[in-house]
């Protein structure tokens, strides 16, 4: 049995003269969270809409579920999910209603049809409002809905296309919390696209920061921080004797007596602390204090694609 969920190769989309995807590769691990990070027009959708079988690739090969994207695209279907950027749902019904349409939709006995769509509106604490039309519903009611109707048919990869756009915070976490528990509890897969620095951080286990249509960078959260400049460990002395002693055992360190720190450049790893620590022992000195600091996603986000970058979720709350 592969242990892969997603696998792609040379992915590449042009519509006319602009090319929209440059001949991007993921691999994709079963029951993981994979984000892909990047501003708007950088590829996210068109990338999701190729692997879901939306849209065809002019180049290159992909397999999702151990089925071939091309020839076995009938086959993928039955194993996906995927949650658009904007709700697919029916004002006019209730959330019942577009539950039970999405069963019937996946070809549901009508008893399993129901018995899902209850089971579902438990899960997402919609049971109340179950018999409410969706043109009533709040944005955050909508997006849970949305991802609930995708879930129907208890698929094993889901697509998720900036599923937390427009939400408030409050709101934003919750979906965070249901994603989460998707992976947990259930072992689906998860491509997940969004333009929220701590959504990546926050949710993925992998992320891929894609801009132009390229893969500039891809690893974890804290592999991706450490790429770029500016970690450093930040000691703190109890005297400036013991200050001044500790900044010439380092020639690259910034020392503020009014602070009484040293600020050592540092990737932020195991084994740059644990040098830092046997040079001090070494000379005989004591930091009163240590503190890693490492770059953010922010800082990331500006060095790999030079043109700044995307929301945060602090902003998304001004």
């Amino acid at each position: 049995m592969t242990t892969t969920a997603i696998s792609a190769r040379g992915l590449r989309k042009s519509y006319g003269d602009k090319s929209v995807l440059n001949g991007i590769d993921l691999t994709i691990p079963k029951g993981s969270v994979f984000a892909l990070l990047g501003p708007n027009g950088a590829g996210k959708t068109t990338t999701v809409e190729i692997l879901s079988t939306l849209v065809a690739a002019d180049a290159g090969e992909a397999r999702i579920g151990g089925h071939d994207l091309r020839r076995e695209a009938a086959a993928v279907r039955s194993l996906i999910g995927v949650t658009g950027q904007f709700a697919a749902l029916d004002n006019l019904l209730t959330a019942e209603e577009n539950l039970l349409l999405m069963a019937d939709l996946r070809h549901l006995p009508r008893r399993e049809g129901r018995r899902r769509a209850a089971e579902l509106l438990r899960r997402f604490d919609l049971t109340e409002a179950a018999r409410k039309p969706v043109s009533t519903f709040s944005g955050g009611m909508r997006r849970k809905l949305d991802l609930a109707m995708t879930l129907v048919g208890d698929p094993r990869i889901i697509f998720l296309d900036e599923p937390t756009t427009g939400l408030d915070p409050r709101s934003r976490r919750t979906m965070w919390e249901i994603i989460r528990d998707l992976v947990v509890a259930d072992g689906v897969t998860v491509l997940l696209t969004t333009q929220y620095l701590e959504e990546a951080d926050q949710l993925a286990d992998r992320i891929a920061v894609l801009d132009h249509g390229r893969l500039v960078a891809e690893g974890t959260a804290e592999e991706l921080k450490r790429i770029v400049p500016g970690g450093h460990i930040r000691l703190r002395f109890a005297s400036l004797a013991e200050l001044d002693s500790a900044a010439g055992q380092f020639r690259a360190a910034a020392r503020d007596p009014e602070e009484l720190t040293l600020r050592i450049p540092s990737d932020g790893s195991i084994p740059a602390l644990r040098a830092v620590l046997d040079v001090l022992d070494d000379a005989a000195v004591q930091a009163e204090s240590l503190t890693v600091h490492t770059p953010d996603l922010d800082d990331v986000f500006l060095t790999l694609t030079g043109h700044g970058t995307p929301d945060t979720t602090a902003e998304m709350a001004r």
